[in-house]
């Protein structure tokens, strides 16, 4: 069945590849030339007023726009929720004027004190982001960007709206609940199931804001909700899609890269890239490996059972449409190039790409016709086009804005399109199309005429969030630690101490707690810094060990298994590890004792043997084990 399916993938991908390549009236499309790219470019920038000025003239401050009425609605928090998602928007296309006005505007006006009931994910991408990005903007010279008057209001607001947040990790396995109100914490009534995506994307903009604050509850709430996910995948290193925040039981054990998963693997990389941290690069290629070999038919991604890796779901959704442009940044480019080709032949064969498409059936899976604007697919022929300057890319691009705007422009904005196949326009516009879409755009016709952006010509190399907000490697972020070795450049002052002398001048002088900041456990060490040697593996330093699952008597003999042995990871102390012994509950055998609690944690530091048994050396990961690369 595996190697008809294969046949099917590929015959799906040809079919489709080649419908795509040819126009209605057989003629094969010009490539797009850089004066064209030039006009596509200001043609993008143009979609954005259009999108952002029905917005402000008709529904500001209410959240989002309905462009085909030209009125407003309330729809995350009632907190101009489209403005904050836009105003990096706003500084990458030099509009200086506009970003400066909306900074005051949100700084005077914008308060998170309110009875709203809010989702932790949705709140975090696509407000956090956005107060983070722009207050990291407007607060820097180098950015071109800098208000003079700024005086970090919108990193208050960032702060406050947080620790709001933080009532919802306060859950047994650290995942948190998701939704929280912002004035009262979490009901009573509150569901206590959520998406891996909602628990595991939100450590970039947590993280930044504890860098920026110097406080590290956030980044650690983060981080524990990512480990809590992590240490509760299959023995295949797959995840689910839905989990008990209390049991830490998979309610959903459907395993894939799009809906209710995909930004958790984005997040395992952006991470590491950002702060450094290599527990992070440690998951991503674990979890990438995994979707490789359980998940990939290529150049399509199917869903799984994430026990048994038994394909449960033959669907192509728009949501997986990431993964190219994820791939890029991890230097897998070849099968990014076939995945996005079959993705964009999708895309060609309707004008836009529904929320599904059945491979088997080859047509829109039934109540997954519509596509909200949704930017993934253009995000990722940015990234290809960066990675390999084919100008097919800028063709895809092309196609983008056309279906664009003859399918969705609407009065007052864009539409959502209720149908692929009729072009049915609703009237909705989610504010990720000004964070993202249009964003993704500019920035691929931008790099092919002059690349003179924030992005790819500013001071700093940047991180896109999972909603397009542009976060900087700048020294505070990303050296958190690492810069005070640099002569004690970036430091507050006695941050380059010994840890024991400055804890007892706090005490002694009540010291603000940002002087001992950098040395704080919940940031990584990398390189020399406090003795590690680099002599050692990765697995060594930071206590990652493989054990082989050992199989018991209480295992189905006739349950079916994939080929392939898939390693479980336990966490070691002083390079030793827990040998499993020969006769153990399988719950034991994941990690867990039959009340869902933990043996071993994944925290980095030490762990207790809690089991009895005696400790035995294993092998070690080698160096050779890194990301994957073309």
């Amino acid at each position: 069945m595996e190697s008809n399916f294969r046949w099917l993938s590929y015959a799906i991908f040809i079919s489709l590849t080649f419908s795509s390549f040819v126009l209605n009236n057989g003629v094969l499309a010009e490539s797009v030339k850089p004066d064209e790219a030039k006009q596509l470019r200001d043609e993008v920038r143009g979609m954005f007023y259009h999108a952002f000025d029905g917005y402000m003239n008709n529904a500001f401050p209410l959240d989002e726009l309905k462009p085909l009425s030209c009125q407003g609605e309330d729809t995350l928090g009632g907190y101009a929720l489209t403005l904050i998602d836009s105003l990096d928007t706003l500084a990458l296309l030099g509009d200086k004027e506009r970003f400066t006005s909306s900074v005051e505007w949100i700084g005077k006006n914008l308060q998170f004190n309110i009875n709203k009931t809010v989702s932790v994910f949705e709140t975090t991408i696509r407000v956090l982001g956005g107060l983070l990005s722009a207050h990291l903007i407007a607060s820097d010279y180098a950015t071109g960007m800098r208000i003079p008057s700024y005086e970090n209001e919108l990193l208050v607001l960032a702060e406050d709206l947080t620790r709001r947040m933080l009532p919802a990790f306060d859950t047994p396995t650290g995942i948190p609940f998701g939704s929280v109100n912002l004035m009262y914490g979490v009901d009573k009534h509150e569901s206590k199931i959520t998406s891996t995506a909602g628990g595991g994307t939100l450590s970039l903009e947590f993280g930044v804001l504890s860098r920026l604050t110097n406080d590290p509850v956030f980044e650690q709430v983060a981080k524990n909700a990512v480990r809590g996910l992590w240490a509760r995948r299959s023995n295949l290193d797959l995840v689910g899609a839905h989990i008990n925040v209390f049991t830490g039981e998979w309610t959903q054990k459907d395993a894939g890269i799009g809906t209710s998963i995909d930004s958790f693997y984005e997040y395992l990389l952006k991470a590491y890239i950002l702060f450094g941290d290599e527990e992070y690069l440690y998951i991503f290629q674990e979890a990438y490996r995994s979707a490789m070999q359980y998940l990939h038919k290529d150049p399509w991604y199917v869903e799984v059972n994430m026990d048994s890796a038994a394909i449960v779901w033959p669907v192509f959704n728009s949501l997986q449409a990431f993964w190219p442009g994820l791939q890029v940044l991890a230097g897998d480019v070849d099968p990014a190039i076939r995945t996005h080709t079959a993705f964009f032949s999708v895309w060609k064969r309707y004008g836009f790409t529904p929320e599904g498409f059945n491979l088997a059936t080859l047509s829109v899976q039934y109540g997954q016709k519509s596509y909200p604007l949704r930017p993934e697919l253009i995000e990722s022929t940015y990234w290809l086009y960066k990675a390999t300057r084919d100008p097919r890319y800028l063709d895809a691009g092309r196609d983008f804005v056309a279906s664009l705007q003859y399918g969705a422009k609407c009065p007052c904005g864009y539409c959502h399109i209720t149908d692929v196949e009729l072009h049915k326009q609703e009237d909705h516009m989610e504010s990720f199309f000004l964070a993202e879409t249009v964003k993704y755009l500019w920035l691929l016709f931008d790099l092919a005429v002059d690349s003179d952006n924030l992005v790819d010509n500013g001071p700093y190399k940047y991180i896109f969030s999972t909603e397009g907000h542009l976060l900087p490697l700048t020294p505070q972020i990303s050296l958190a630690r690492e810069h005070c070795s640099y002569f004690g450049g970036y430091c507050r002052s006695n941050s380059t101490k010994p840890e024991q002398e400055v804890l007892e001048e706090e005490s002694n002088n009540n010291h603000d707690r940002s002087n001992i900041y950098p040395y704080h456990e919940s940031f990584p060490v990398t390189g020399l810094i406090k003795g590690l040697c680099p002599g050692l593996t990765h697995a060594q330093k930071y206590g990652f060990f493989y054990a082989l699952p050992e199989k018991t008597e209480r295992e189905d003999v006739n349950q079916a298994k994939p080929e392939t042995t898939s390693n479980s990871i336990v966490l070691i102390s002083d390079q030793t590890v827990v040998k499993r012994p020969q006769q153990v509950d399988k719950e034991e055998e994941k990690g867990f004792t039959s009340q869902s609690e933990p043996i071993m944690t994944i925290s980095g530091g030490s762990s207790n043997d809690q089991t009895g048994q005696e400790l035995t050396l294993l092998e070690s990961e080698t160096d050779d084990q890194r990301l994957y690369s073309s």
